[in-house]
């Protein structure tokens, strides 16, 4: 990659120079054989060569079928008695010592945790699913998503993602859980290659990103209008109209109609989506054409978010009851940074670095939730994000003094995660309650893991000074997930022996037997105290209560309920974990657009002439 030499200089060995020293060191070898080649008289060989040596008569051992050499034998002898003490100190020792078992996951169950954390979203994908899906109980669904609305700017909106255990198609989290996937992908490809899931992961990235092209205008350079949702879930006021959420059905029977939500002032939403199609285009920067595909809808959308300002869960819409948006702001530096990684353009780095922007986001107060990356504030990923380039790249003027504010608060953050730090609770069981005590709190938790263990690791490849947490805190709160807690249970279905059976999930929890169970229909599947006919792999559910108390109920989703945004963070920070802890991150691969940070010196003048 790009160094940090001003000068642009490289250190050379010059190969010419090297021969020449070879040269005069045999030369002179040469004469010094010359000089002695003629015989010396005894006052000679006295003074240059010193006394002669006294020859000393060798003694000997007779050992009856041989004769060797006292000193040999002495030699030998007392190599074996020093061997035979040797191994019998270590046995004592070996044996003296007590056992230790290790008390935190062995860095295998990470990659097996991997395999099926990915396998979730195959389980998730909604549209015409390709013959490898490898997910038995799931098939084609919602085909006519989107289409036959006269006039629009979208000619269907199938595919994508369900973002839980219902089929609504929330837009915001789904790209937010793109853009992590992407950001592991960068960072730790070689370690999906050494699993084996590098294609599927991309794969997986690949149907959420062409999805999102479909949601807006994204062959044109301006729109002023994109697609939110797709579904509803809104039952308030005791509405029986079949949706998303009144109804209990597989996603393969769902016959009733299903709304589209269009918004024209959603800059959050736009914003985050061009995050996510930012950075899978660095992830697919070797499809030349579908990168660019994929940079220019995200510049498309992050210049909307700019020009219609406004949250999309506002004046009332749906999305404020499931998903609300509690500023736009951290979504410009986001997205700025993103873009600015993809495409090298220094007006997204001056936005995204933008004192005042900054400040909006909430970067120079504290609050209860800072530090805490989600689906709704992604600002500890952006710090996190821009802290690498200072690390790496070190591009000085305008940008150090932010950067370096940006490195000092991710030092910060990733302090107030450890347990001699207040600012947050942990329950008994050891879990930090990065969001105090509500539900769901694991999608905060892995974001963390992600976090803390990536910024180690660029502190470990920069060969930085400073703050290092190391690994171990990090990989408890995962291990915490995986089974090791006061219930002994993995909050990851299918992994270990104890797991969530009655997962909130109407896929999963409804049998496929050629019976088409309509809207009500499916309830008695949904009210059944029976354990799920399908096993939902990979799915990280809600999680315990700040007390570490889990109830295994299909109907309260603040235990049972996967997400996609959850599960998105679960794969980073497994990836992350997981592996051969010498393989590190890619340095480079998220420069690949970016121009070097200083210029090409000019050659120098030719030499003078009189």
């Amino acid at each position: 990659m790009y160094g940090r030499d001003p000068w642009g200089g490289s250190l050379e060995i010059n190969a010419a120079d090297s021969a020449t020293d070879d040269d005069r060191s045999r030369n002179l070898n040469d004469l010094d054989r010359a000089a002695l080649s003629r015989p010396l008289d005894e006052t000679q060989q006295s003074w240059l060569l010193g006394p002669a040596e006294q020859k000393k008569k060798k003694k000997y051992v007779d050992l009856g079928c041989i004769i060797v050499s006292r000193k040999i034998f002495v030699w030998t002898v007392g190599s074996i008695v020093a061997a035979a003490l040797l191994v019998g100190l270590i046995t004592v020792i070996v044996e003296a010592v007590p056992r230790h078992r290790h008390n935190h996951t062995p860095a295998d169950n990470y990659t097996l945790a991997l395999h099926k954390a990915l396998m979730f979203f195959n389980a998730q994908k909604s549209g015409k699913l390709p013959k490898h899906n490898n997910v038995s109980w799931r098939g084609s669904s919602c085909l006519s998503d989107g289409k036959g609305k006269q006039g629009s700017f979208y000619k269907d909106l199938v595919g994508g993602y369900y973002d839980a255990g219902d089929a609504i198609k929330f837009h915001f989290p789904a790209s937010f859980a793109m853009t992590m996937l992407s950001w592991s992908v960068i960072e730790y490809s070689a370690k999906y290659e050494a699993t084996g899931e590098l294609n599927h992961v991309k794969e997986i990235i690949k149907w959420g990103a062409d999805y999102f092209l479909k949601t807006f205008n994204s062959s044109s350079d301006t729109i002023n209008t994109m697609v939110a949702q797709v579904g509803t879930g809104d039952t308030s006021g005791g509405s029986t109209t079949p949706n998303d959420h009144y109804c209990w059905m597989r996603p393969e029977d769902i016959d009733y109609e299903r709304l589209v939500t269009e918004c024209s002032h959603c800059s959050d939403l736009a914003a985050e989506m061009a995050a996510a199609l930012a950075s899978a285009s660095i992830v697919f920067k070797d499809n030349k054409a579908y990168s660019q595909k994929l940079v220019h809808g995200a510049r498309t959308l992050f210049q909307f978010a700019r020009d219609q300002r406004g949250r999309y869960s506002e004046r009332g819409s749906e999305a404020a009851i499931f998903y609300n948006s509690t500023s736009y702001w951290d979504e410009f530096v986001w997205g700025g940074a993103w873009l600015y990684y993809a495409t090298g353009n220094n007006s997204y780095l001056q936005l995204a670095t933008n004192p005042g922007i900054a400040k909006h986001a909430g970067a120079f107060w504290g609050g209860p939730d800072y530090g805490v990356l989600s689906w709704d504030n992604k600002l500890a990923g952006t710090q996190l994000l821009l802290s690498r380039l200072r690390l790496f790249l070190s591009p000085g003027y305008p940008y150090e003094e932010i950067l370096r504010t940006f490195h000092n608060q991710t030092s910060i953050i990733m302090c107030s995660y450890l347990p001699i730090f207040t600012k947050f609770n942990r329950t008994r069981g050891g879990l930090i309650e990065l969001n105090h005590g509500r539900p769901q709190p694991l999608q905060y938790v892995v974001n963390a893991a992600f976090l803390a263990t990536l910024y180690s690791d660029y502190l470990e490849a920069a060969d930085t000074p400073g703050w290092y947490c190391g690994p171990n805190f990090y990989s408890t709160d995962i291990d915490y997930i995986l089974g090791k807690n006061p219930r002994k249970m993995s909050y990851v279905v299918g992994f270990g022996n104890h797991y969530p059976k009655h997962v909130h999930h109407r896929g999963a929890s409804i049998p496929k037997n050629k019976i088409r169970y309509n809207c009500k229909g499916g309830w008695k599947w949904r009210d059944t105290t029976k354990p799920n006919p399908n096993t939902l792999v990979g799915a990280m559910v809600a999680g315990p209560d700040r007390h570490d108390g889990f109830r295994d109920v299909r109907t309260n989703y603040n235990y049972t309920e996967p997400t996609i945004a959850g599960n998105a963070g679960l794969v980073a920070a497994l990836v992350a974990l997981s592996g051969d802890k010498t393989t590190g991150i890619d340095k480079n691969t998220i420069f690949s657009a970016v121009p070097p940070m200083f210029p090409t010196p000019p050659p120098p003048p030719a030499p003078w002439r009189p």
